[in-house]
């Protein structure tokens, strides 16, 4: 059973990394959503796939008589599937609040803080025709 959720993990880390590499960020949110998921995946599988009980202890006894599941692993993919959920919700809010301003889902159109490839700076706030300031002579 490990082998199969091996490949599995590594078929969710393959398709999260093609995702990923899209230029649509919509697309790489989900590829981000995807490697979380498999990571979920990996720590469940090396925390060992038994049939055993659930972590009890009876009352009275130090520690339990059978053998029992592992909690930790268990403990730490419930843990990580709510942040994975908040940061989830936190980008799909950006990437909405991007494409409501700006028109695009393209990473590559997105670049309004960037110069031009040509080495020309954006002037969209300033006028045409007002001259800059003059610099003084100590600059």
């Amino acid at each position: 059973m490990e082998v199969a959720l091996a490949l599995i993990v590594g078929l969710l880390v393959a398709c999260s990394i093609y995702l990923m590499l899209s230029r649509n960020v919509l697309r790489f949110i989900f590829g981000l959503v995807l490697l979380s998921n498999s990571a979920n995946l990996t720590i469940f599988t090396a925390g060992r796939l038994t049939r055993a009980e659930p972590p009890l202890v009876p009352s009275g006894l130090p520690f339990p008589t059978e053998l029992v599941a592992n909690a930790l692993p268990q403990a730490l993919i419930l843990t990580a599937i709510v942040i994975g959920f908040g940061l989830f919700a936190f980008s799909l809010s950006l990437v909405f609040r991007a494409y409501r301003e700006l028109g695009t889902l393209d990473s590559d159109a997105m670049r309004l803080a960037e110069p031009r490839p040509g080495g020309e700076a954006e002037t969209e706030g300033r006028d045409a025709e007002q001259p800059e300031a003059p610099r003084s002579a100590a600059s």
